[in-house]
């Protein structure tokens, strides 16, 4: 069985790619986000169905899973990347090659039977330096570098948030930790903004996004993939205060992630609900009377946090969401309109949803909407008083 896996990774880490990659080319010097009845294209079409699924298709007939189940997340993974250049180039792969496999995968490790963020960030193993992509484009290697450092700084501030309850937020040694997130934050906008300077609108719209699309796995279809799909982000929201995980909407956008985060990504998105915000403990402190130097150096520094985290999310949704993806969603053929999220939910919905999220955890005043903006109005003031 490991050579039937180590000769589909080695297929994904190059004929693959090659393949994706001319067909790109032929895409974009179209401007155009696929093309049907071209000889060129249907040959390099039927080679990725034909190449890829006789390979997983032999690690199907073996019905045999990894051992370890890091071992069947990257495999999953390869599985996943196969069936979304399927998708992406509208060619269906033969359900019998693969459906089995990737269903006994995901219900082995309790995750959607494809592949997620989490296969393109916080669990893409390099060889000899380059970590598995769909293309050899140098905009999808930008998109996904600077995707998986701004993962990787939510991953650290997280860290240090979940490290300060068992000291509280009056300990002088929760500084460290706070001084760390507040760090982590500024390097998520930093990262996205070097992601908004450097890659290519149209290379993103045109090469890039199409792989994320829904495809289905045996008899049910399941969403594509979402840069959002790791449980950090939403352990900042609520350790913050910013978010709570006992509105109706915010529950909405935790459980319907549950089956698109890594394994262990789950554990935290269920620990959430019974989380206590910093902020709360925060301000429960203040109210008890005149703050002591530590717990007004660390109430400012939750505060910075709330500001770096809202600075990053606001920067995402106008600076990468709006141009890289609404605005040239206006100018794709009308035939195309309804496939442009990775939902398949009409885009107006889907960006509205995430207005709302921005709003949320940037602290914005929203018309019909609460948000955490008299909590943090609540802490200034009671510092305020303690500086009087």
């Amino acid at each position: 069985m490991t050579r039937t896996i180590t000769d589909l990774d080695r297929w994904i880490r190059g004929e693959f790619t090659g393949l994706n990659t001319k067909l790109e080319e032929i895409y974009f010097a179209e401007k155009t986000l696929v093309l049907r009845g071209r000889a060129e294209v249907d040959d390099l079409t039927t080679t990725l169905v034909r190449d890829g699924g006789a390979l997983i298709g032999k690690i199907t007939e073996q019905r045999q899973l990894p051992e370890h189940a890091d071992a069947r997340y990257e495999l999953l993974g390869m599985v996943g990347f196969y069936l979304a250049a399927c998708r992406r180039h509208e060619v269906e792969p033969d359900q019998a090659q693969f459906a089995p496999l990737a269903l006994a995968l995901g219900a082995s490790l309790g995750v959607a039977p494809r592949f997620a963020a989490s296969h393109q960030n916080i669990r893409n193993r390099a060889v000899g330096g380059a970590f598995a992509t769909f293309t050899t484009l140098d905009s999808e290697r930008i998109f996904l570098l600077y995707n998986g450092l701004s993962v990787m700084a939510y991953r650290r501030a997280t860290h240090a948030l979940l490290s300060v309850p068992a000291l509280g937020v009056s300990n002088p040694l929760a500084t460290y930790h706070l001084t760390d997130a507040v760090a982590a934050l500024r390097d998520v906008l930093r990262f996205s903004q070097a992601l908004a300077n450097e890659l290519d609108k149209d290379r993103f719209f045109y090469n890039i996004r199409p792989y994320f699309k829904s495809y289905r796995v045996g008899s049910q279809e399941f969403r594509g993939v979402n840069a959002g799909d790791f449980a950090a982000v939403n352990a900042i929201d609520v350790l913050l205060g910013l978010c709570s995980p006992h509105d109706p909407f915010y529950q909405g956008v935790i459980t319907e992630k549950y089956p698109y985060v890594a394994p262990e990504d789950q554990e935290l998105l269920r620990s959430l609900v019974t989380t206590e915000s910093l902020m709360d403990m925060a301000v429960r402190e203040l109210e008890a009377g005149p703050p002591p130097a530590s717990l007004h150096g660390n109430a400012e520094l939750l505060l910075d946090a709330c500001r770096g985290h809202g600075a990053a999310t606001v920067f995402h949704h106008n600076k990468l969401v709006a141009p890289f993806l609404r605005e040239p969603a206006g100018y794709a053929p009308p035939e195309d309109q309804a496939d442009m999220t990775t939902s398949g939910s009409p885009l107006d919905a889907v960006i509205e949803a995430l207005a709302r999220l921005r709003d949320l955890r940037a602290a914005h005043d929203r018309p019909g909407v609460v948000t955490a903006r008299s909590t943090l109005d609540r802490v200034r003031a009671l510092l305020s008083a303690g500086d009087r």
